[in-house]
């Protein structure tokens, strides 16, 4: 998506009226819903594999059950992954920056999105040419390298991407991951970013600059509204995470899972009727869904 069109799109340019799929009203019968965070917890931490969530991975294709991931990966980052895993659906990228359905999409008729085939867009986030040039007034008082700022071999490094799979992580289209040398100043560059009506959050590896009017949780609140509008029956979500960073995105579901971090130990979270995983990574999100499945399916199947 380039840029002029990613400014027209959080503008509400070009608004969807009327896109309706062709998929029969029975379809509608599943009301489990589920999203995801993706490093540290579908996929793994060193590797980033879903080997682990395989199983449960089968389960919910099988069982038609929406798999909306929710990360702060790009959407050209999401779009290669569901290949891989083998689901299409809607997503939520960048941090809640954006919500992704498929144009035809289960008879769905989403209100206020706007059309960017081969999707329906609905935009909760800033340009990133406006979170660019917060960063750059950032970088003259504060040690911070943006991802714009990186190569592509920076980033690779960084994060232990294949060089192909790192330009995908560049293509930002809301919200820009950085690189902060002294911690210690992490205050003042969030009290700096408030005044410009941005906010901070940390991710597994990076922090990450970002419209203060969005998040996970916000993201998944609409989703969910959108799905419930379409659903007589209702639904029961669930959401699976290991960092503070899925905190608004736990906190806006029926059945909130927590995955612990790599080295075993569980980010600060309080939350009512909260599940922990007893594995990182695929492995703990493949046994905490299975569990889930097999409790609901038998009451909603």
């Amino acid at each position: 998506m380039n840029r002029e069109l990613v400014t027209e799109l959080s503008q509400g340019v070009k608004p969807a009226t009327g896109l309706q799929s062709k998929m029969k009203t029975g379809d509608m019968k599943r009301k489990i819903l589920i999203f995801t965070d993706l490093d540290g917890s579908l996929l793994d931490h060193d590797g980033y594999s879903f080997e682990g969530a395989r199983p449960a991975l089968a389960r919910i294709r099988e069982a038609d059950i929406p798999l909306v991931l929710t990360t702060s990966k790009t959407r050209v980052e999401i779009e290669a992954l569901q290949a891989e895993l083998g689901i299409r659906g809607p997503f939520i990228a960048e941090n809640g920056a954006a919500i992704f359905f498929p144009t035809v999409y289960r008879n769905f008729l989403i209100e206020n999105a706007v059309v960017f085939p081969p999707y329906l867009v609905v935009v909760l986030g800033r340009p990133y040419d406006e979170i660019r040039r917060s960063l750059g007034f950032l970088k003259r008082r504060f040690p911070v390298q943006g991802f714009g700022d990186l190569s592509t071999e920076d980033v690779a490094r960084l994060t232990g991407l294949p060089a192909e799979k790192a330009r995908w992580a560049r293509q930002r289209e809301y919200t820009e991951p950085f690189v902060l040398e002294d911690p210690g100043r992490l205050g003042e560059i969030e009290e700096l970013a408030k005044r410009e009506g941005l906010k901070v959050t940390a991710g597994g590896r990076f922090h990450h600059l970002m419209s203060a009017g969005q998040d996970k949780g916000l993201a998944v609140a609409k989703l969910r509204e959108i799905f419930s509008a379409h659903c007589p029956g209702g639904i029961v979500s669930v959401a699976l995470g290991n960092s503070p960073n899925d905190l608004p995105m736990l906190e806006s579901v029926d059945i909130p899972i927590l995955i612990p971090q790599s080295g075993g130990q569980y980010p600060e979270v309080r939350l009512p009727r909260l599940r922990k995983a007893r594995n990182p990574g695929s492995r703990g999100w493949n046994e905490s869904v299975e569990r889930v499945l097999d409790e609901l399916q038998k009451n909603t199947g």
